[in-house]
């Protein structure tokens, strides 16, 4: 069994929280893929705006 880094987790957790404005418990809930996408999108949008302004 492979175990995910708590740091790495937190990490990826409050930077959903951040965007996404999801109870805690639906972000810890996501399987590791999942939330992986959702942070690719997350992060794509985040550049994006940025390479607006």
């Amino acid at each position: 069994m492979t175990t995910y880094a708590a740091d790495d987790l937190h990490s990826e957790i409050a930077y959903l929280a951040h965007h996404l404005h999801w109870p805690l418990h639906e972000l810890l809930d996501l399987e590791h893929v999942r939330r992986g996408r959702f942070l690719r999108h997350a992060k794509d949008f985040d550049h994006r705006s940025r390479d607006r302004n």
